[in-house]
């Protein structure tokens, strides 16, 4: 049966994200601040009670041990924890400070009994999302229990879903135009405006909650996570929340990007000529797990007529491919088996970890090449070929192989 509503994603227009209703965050006046240079909005924050002992206290906690993989340098050894360098830590605490300083639960202290600083509840959330450790494991390299830290990490996730979502959001006319000149530039793809690809969030589930709608092709249960990405990787679109056990396809169709595009109201910039006096229209590139559509180009298939675009297209593909590689990568609780999660509180947890994945980028910072994945599929995963061929966009397909074989 097919579901009656759409699930969890940034739309394009309020970008309104689902929340459990009894832990709603309050409307805040404060305005953040959406700039193009996010770390230039920390140095005029507000530092009231800025907290820098817990770092001393972790450092000492948690040295670089022989043996170990922790860095022995100080500044890259606070990125190996936490996966953000000292400056974008400070840009994510201006970001979620109001919202934590104004909720302070009962028994939220350390062991010293004292009150848990902002620095210190946002370096354990994102010391929980980094390592995917059990809380228990988190909590006692930081002198918490295990309690503080699912506490700490569930508000740090509503404040930034609600006050990072600046830097996920479907691009404006101009940034689209410097996305399109990118892969035109880097992959000779003129109009291209993204790479879109999907993967599973592998977890165990009650055997009350099992179903074979959530097991997915190689028998694990998990949740499906679609993301469309440009030129750097970074994230456009989301949408999370549905089973994985639904195809790649049904996924693409229940999203709102699809029902947007279909609309007219996404994609629907002016087309621009090719070398063969033929036109092509905005569009994305995906895997051969998609359809072909008008606005969503696909590979040919093995059985086609040899083509040079399946080089390219598979080139700029990567793109996608390697935004999850690196989301799971550096956001380790994706990656490992979620041990009973709350399936209506999964889905935050995952945007969440895609707006951290934008505001690393954001903030000129840098996710180390032995954090990504080599692959962010699970063992066993076979790419299913999509049949589904539109007529107009295998014509667009075929314009934009001429376009390639003509510019060689």
């Amino acid at each position: 049966m097919a579901p009656k509503k759409s699930k969890h994603e940034l739309t394009p227009k309020k970008m309104k994200l689902k929340k459990d209703s009894k832990m709603k965050l309050k409307k805040k006046k404060k305005k953040i601040s959406s700039s193009s240079n996010p770390a230039a909005a920390v140095s005029g924050s507000d530092n009231r009670g800025v907290d820098s002992e817990w770092w001393i206290s972790f450092w000492d906690k948690n040295p670089p041990l022989p043996g170990s993989m922790v860095p022995e340098d100080e500044e890259e050894g606070f990125k190996y924890f936490f996966r953000v360098s000292k400056k974008t830590f400070e840009y994510i605490c201006s970001l979620v400070r109001e919202d934590l300083i104004s909720r302070p639960p009962s028994g939220l202290i350390n062991i010293e009994g004292r009150l848990l600083s902002v620095e210190k509840q946002v370096a354990i959330a994102l010391r929980r999302l980094a390592s995917g450790e059990s809380q228990v494991s988190v909590g006692a390299s930081f002198g918490v229990g295990q309690s503080t830290v699912s506490q700490v990490t569930w508000r740090f996730i509503e404040a930034m879903e609600e006050r990072g979502r600046h830097h996920l959001k479907w691009p404006d006319h101009d940034k689209l135009q410097s996305i399109k000149s990118e892969f035109e530039k880097t992959f000779n793809l003129p109009n291209c405006c993204g790479a879109i690809d999907a993967t599973h969030i592998v977890m165990t589930l009650p055997a009350v909650q099992t179903s074979d709608d959530w097991c997915d092709q190689v028998k694990n249960y998990s949740m499906l996570v679609q993301g469309i990405v440009d030129d750097k990787s970074r994230f456009l679109d989301i949408v999370t929340g549905w089973p994985g056990g639904m195809t790649i396809p049904k996924l693409l169709k229940f999203s709102g990007f699809y029902k947007l595009c279909e609309s007219g109201q996404r994609l629907n910039g002016n087309p621009i000529s090719l070398s063969n006096e033929s036109e092509i229209r905005e569009f994305i590139v995906g895997g051969a797990n998609y359809p072909l559509l008008p606005w969503l180009i696909t590979p040919y298939s093995e059985t086609d007529e040899v083509s040079g675009l399946n080089t390219v297209h598979e080139a700029a593909r990567s793109l996608a491919v390697r935004a999850f590689s690196q989301l799971k990568g550096s956001w380790r609780i994706l990656n490992k088996v979620m041990w009973r999660p709350d399936k209506k509180k999964l889905p935050s947890i995952i945007v969440v970890c895609c707006l951290l994945h934008n505001i690393i980028i954001d903030c000129g910072d840098y996710v180390k090449p032995d954090v990504s994945l080599s692959g962010h599929h699970d063992l066993g995963y076979v790419e299913q070929w999509c049949k589904q061929v539109d007529p107009v966009g295998r014509k667009m397909r075929d314009n934009l192989a001429a376009h390639l074989e003509n510019i060689k």
